[in-house]
């Protein structure tokens, strides 16, 4: 009986032998064993089976960075970073199937097969940057804090293309990455010199007349 798993599997198997998906669902169905009727009670495309199987790293990688004890005494910073080197680490197992999919799919913008995977990924961002800002590790900064999560999806956009193409050993160039790259981001979300600026700026809007009144 077919499951989502061994749909997924049987996929991941077929793309890279023949390096191009199916041609049809039936043919797919009959290489497997399975009625055609059967694939779709789980997808409705084969697009939908790899959207599957990077969302479900996604979730994975959540679960378990999540179910760590030192989880909640984790800073917004340390979180993000957590995500970043857990979710690559899970991705070396499927590294043939990743580098296939991306570059199948790669384009402007968002490719279709990470749709799902931004949508949690971008929840999960969203929870530990409003933490950040509760705990002011991070700054306020109207208009610009709710574009900090895209900022995030940017990063990890970069990383994966970084990872996709490095040659290292261990994909140890890819943890540099992570690092320099994240911490880079989550310095800009932290407060400035330029906040303090900002804030003096509007303080003085505020009290325009007070040289008047001290006779300056």
């Amino acid at each position: 009986m077919a499951t989502t798993e061994s749909i997924q599997k049987a996929y991941i198997d077929f793309v890279l032998t023949e390096g191009a998906q199916p041609k049809s669902v039936y043919i797919f169905a009959k290489k497997n064993k399975m009625a055609e009727e059967e694939f779709y009670k789980f997808f409705g495309s084969f697009d939908a089976v790899e959207q599957s199987v990077w969302s479900g790293l996604t979730e994975r990688t959540l679960t378990e960075i999540r179910a760590q004890e030192i989880w909640p005494q984790y800073s917004a910073r340390e979180k993000a970073l957590s995500f970043f080197y857990s979710f690559f680490e899970l991705l070396k197992s499927s590294r043939s199937f990743a580098v296939y999919s991306i570059k199948k799919h790669r384009g402007l913008g968002t490719p279709k097969v990470l749709e799902p995977t931004k949508e949690l990924f971008e929840s999960f961002a969203e929870g530990i940057l409003n933490e950040g800002i509760e705990t002011q590790e991070l700054s306020d900064r109207k208009f610009f804090s709710k574009r900090y999560k895209d900022a995030l999806w940017l990063q990890f956009g970069f990383v994966l293309n970084f990872w996709i193409n490095d040659d290292s050993a261990g994909f140890e160039k890819t943890d540099e990455a992570i690092e320099k790259g994240v911490n880079v981001t989550f310095d800009l979300f932290q407060r400035s010199p330029i906040d303090n600026l900002f804030e003096y700026g509007k303080f003085l809007a505020k009290n325009g007349g007070l040289k008047e009144k001290m006779g300056f």
